[in-house]
């Protein structure tokens, strides 16, 4: 019981671990001979106490995993804030280069029961609590365009990656540059997290950021100011359209909706009057890195195999009419490439939650890897010679995921064991 719950303690918490039979043989090798020398380390999954490797499974939703989504949240919260003050790889002079804070909504489908500012009540005639069930829920279901809503979720990638060049154009325009002179004076850096709305309707938050035109290591350009990046912002949501299909002789294109928000960072407008800090921001948008569909979806987090499963589960009409929509638009041959299906659970957006340029800072990738090099650090041995390297020979074969009804209990019983929680991200 006691090698059992330390090997638990070993997952950080997650709930789902991946099982893997197998085995993997670290050798001692002299660098200078090539040799190949004692055995170091041995491992057998059979010889492990419960009968197979456990690995964690690193999935970034809260509602599948909240451990490893507490990783991924971390993860993220480091990764825009490298890009907002340095570290992690990033230079610490971007906290100088002028940066903003936007929010980019999408357009209307429809009334829906919503929290008015100033105390208004909702057009309905009520004042809906902030956890009303119906907030987000169309006044009249039957004339909400249930099939601009789906397929506005399915081209709001396309619609970011469009805005992304307006913008450039935009920023050259008010630079008096052409956009081949432009890259050779600045860059545009961005990071940005994709979030549901009540409706179902995703609309993404933005850090973007001006650079040199190495990205952050130079300094950008006398006339680079947060008050021409955030004009030249408003300017590019406003012109960026993505084309949709025509469905029965309707025509679709995609903009942003009116609901354009766009704040200097460091100001004093944020949060009811507190200051937009760049670590307010970097909360801001790791909070919703971890999250999927469940705000308008409530528990359903992974793809529906088929149309029936929606009878079981608890949802709201709306949600149910939006998938039940897409799955229907999914059957069509000429909107296949958008594989709403798939997406159905997703009310048809299939982007990526979080996503940034590559120069706006490190990699999540890079994140993970400095926290396994971290955890090797930890566990070297005094017999491990300076002059010599590891040959390591591993063979793995999965073996299902999850945890038995027992390994369950014990794991809710237990403390994390250290560095399995993301600390090496924080250094």
């Amino acid at each position: 019981m006691p090698a059992l719950a330390r090997q638990l303690a070993g997952l950080g918490g997650c709930t789902h671990p991946v099982r893997l039979d197998g085995h993997r043989t670290e050798y001692d090798v002299d660098t200078r001979t090539g040799e190949i020398g004692n055995i170091l380390h041995q491992l057998d999954s059979s010889s492990l106490p419960a009968g197979r490797l456990l690995v964690r499974c690193n999935n970034r939703r809260a509602t599948r995993c909240p451990a490893c989504a507490e990783t991924y949240r971390r993860d993220t919260y480091h990764l825009i804030t490298a890009g907002l003050r340095g570290g992690k790889g990033t230079p610490d002079q971007v906290a100088t280069h002028p940066r903003v804070f936007a929010t980019f909504t999408a357009p209307g489908f429809g009334p829906v029961h919503n929290r008015r500012n100033g105390g208004r009540p909702c057009r309905c005639g009520a004042q809906h609590d902030q956890d009303d069930a119906v907030l987000g829920a169309p006044l009249d279901p039957d004339t909400y365009d249930y099939e601009a809503a789906v397929l506005w979720n399915a081209h709001a990638g396309a619609l970011w990656r469009r805005f992304s060049i307006y913008l450039r154009r935009e920023v050259a325009k008010r630079a008096g540059l052409t956009q081949r002179g432009f890259r050779e004076h600045a860059r545009v850096s961005f990071a940005k997290v994709a979030e549901y709305q009540r409706r179902g309707a995703v609309h993404f938050h933005a850090v973007i950021r001006l650079d040199g035109p190495e990205g952050g290591d130079t300094l950008p350009p006398a006339w680079a100011t947060a008050e021409l990046l955030a004009d030249a912002i408003r300017a590019a949501a406003a012109a960026a359209r993505a084309d949709g299909p025509v469905i029965d002789g309707r025509a679709h294109a995609f903009t942003f909706g009116r609901q354009l928000d766009v704040r200097t960072i460091r100001s004093a407008d944020f949060d009811g009057g507190q200051e937009l800090t760049e670590r307010a921001v970097a909360a801001y948008i790791a909070k919703y890195a971890t999250k999927g569909a469940e705000t308008a979806t409530g528990v359903l987090d992974r793809p529906l195999k088929f149309l029936a499963e929606l009878a079981q589960l608890d949802i709201s009409d709306h949600a149910r009419r939006l998938i039940r929509t897409a799955w229907t638009l999914g059957a069509r041959k000429d909107l296949e490439h958008l594989r709403l299906r798939a997406w159905a659970h997703m009310l048809g957006f299939r982007g990526h939650f979080s996503t940034k340029s590559r120069r706006y800072s490190t990699t999540l990738g890079a994140l993970r890897d400095a926290r396994a090099e971290w955890r090797r650090a930890q566990a070297l041995t005094a017999a491990e010679t300076g002059q010599g390297t590891t040959l390591v020979l591993a063979h793995w074969v999965y073996a299902g995921t999850g945890l038995t009804d027992a390994e369950a209990w014990l794991t809710e019983t237990l403390e994390p064991a250290p560095g399995t929680e993301g600390e090496p991200t924080h250094g």
